[in-house]
């Protein structure tokens, strides 16, 4: 029970095991069944999905099991399972007790888990949590040890291949929302950074906006990409960029602002690899996160990725793969359901290195494509 048809990280997941456990099915022991849990559904990232994904979801949401042979597993935040916190078809959908196991499939992006969650954890058989940074923060917090169980993250490297597709022509799809569409000066192809979030402040927005415009101008030949939708806020994000630079006090260069380009339209999960193919470099300073599809996404793409060294991605972040940021300092959250827990503040002066190295040494660059 996960949320299938929602698009986000959870629902990824959910979809990037049932493929593997699908696949592996050659002479089941076993039946796979699914039900849509624990996020509103979105008509938008089913259509973007690959039939042969539309297919599967149809084909397992038709299976029946027999609740007393029936291992559930809720594979969504604690608030949505049983009894859930919100609305949404709770999981699992009846006393715990009436299946053979009760398994919780979650995540946190800050150090500690709060003390509903954690009784909600305990209620479960075994609780699965990616990283290390999870089994850690989940016990540390008062989960029972003997329930928390690591279970990493699949990526589907047949679906990520670089080998596979052509670029998506951003020129389409990018709206510029600060500085001006200029080559530089010797008219190669500009450099281009994408990143990939929700617009929360979780997500280090504000950390990779004043990097990329401290350390770049227009005569770099550089570009930034953000593929974001809105959270909690409304969707002007050409405004936010905006009104974010004028309050920072950050000095304009002579020769003006590097561009900012906006992709605020809907991309389907098919045309997902072709994204990402169409950019030089992935970054993402987010003060926490739960594991980082994006991230690893982009790895799988060969792309050469800059992220924050703290959290979920520490599992799989190294020298060698990547270029893990630096962290300045933990801050506390202020806003939001995890006020009071500390998060990570990565460093805006070691990401300005970073972005600008990687563009000087692409070929360096390119051998940390991921460890593909």
């Amino acid at each position: 029970m996960a949320p299938f048809l929602s698009g986000g990280g959870y629902s990824s997941e959910s979809w990037s095991y049932i493929l593997a456990l699908h696949e592996r099915m050659k002479n089941p022991i076993f039946k796979l069944a699914i039900e849509q849990h624990g996020d509103l559904e979105s008509l938008e990232f089913w259509e973007g999905l690959p039939k042969y994904i539309q297919k599967l979801a149809f084909e397992l949401y038709q299976t029946e099991c027999r609740m007393n042979e029936t291992i559930v597993v809720c594979h969504s935040e604690p608030g949505a399972w049983y009894p859930p916190l919100f609305e949404t078809l709770p999981c699992p959908p009846g006393a715990y007790q009436n299946f053979k196991s009760v398994i919780g499939r979650t995540m946190f992006e800050s150090d500690r888990v709060n003390s509903e969650h954690v009784k909600r954890c305990n209620q479960m058989d075994y609780v699965w949590v990616p990283t290390d940074f999870h089994v850690s923060t989940f016990i540390q917090s008062g989960v029972d040890p003997s329930k928390v169980v690591k279970i990493i993250q699949p990526i589907d490297v047949k679906f990520f291949d670089p080998l596979k597709y052509k670029p998506l022509d951003l020129s389409f799809i990018g709206k510029l929302v600060l500085g001006t569409a200029t080559r530089n000066l010797n008219s190669k192809k500009e450099f281009m950074f994408l990143s990939i979030f929700k617009w929360e402040y979780r997500k280090g927005w504000d950390v990779l906006l004043r990097s990329y415009l401290k350390e770049f101008s227009s005569v770099d030949g550089v570009a930034l990409y953000l593929l974001t939708n809105p959270y909690h806020s409304d969707g002007d994000f050409g405004n936010k960029i905006v009104e974010f630079v004028e309050e920072s006090g950050m000095e304009k260069p002579v020769a003006g602002w590097a561009p900012v380009y906006v992709i605020d339209t809907h991309i389907a999960q098919t045309d997902l690899p072709r994204l990402y193919k169409a950019v030089n470099a992935f970054v993402l300073p987010s003060r926490g996160e739960g594991w980082g599809r994006p991230l690893v996404e982009a790895m799988a793409m060969s792309l050469p990725v800059i992220a924050t060294n703290w959290s979920g991605p520490t599992e799989y972040l190294t020298e060698e793969n990547s270029y893990p940021l630096p962290v300045d300092r933990m801050s506390e959250v202020v806003e939001g359901p995890f006020v009071g827990h500390l998060w990570a503040e990565p460093s805006v002066d070691k990401l300005q290195v970073l972005m600008r190295h990687v563009m000087n040494n692409v070929e360096e660059a390119k051998a940390k494509d991921g460890g593909r």
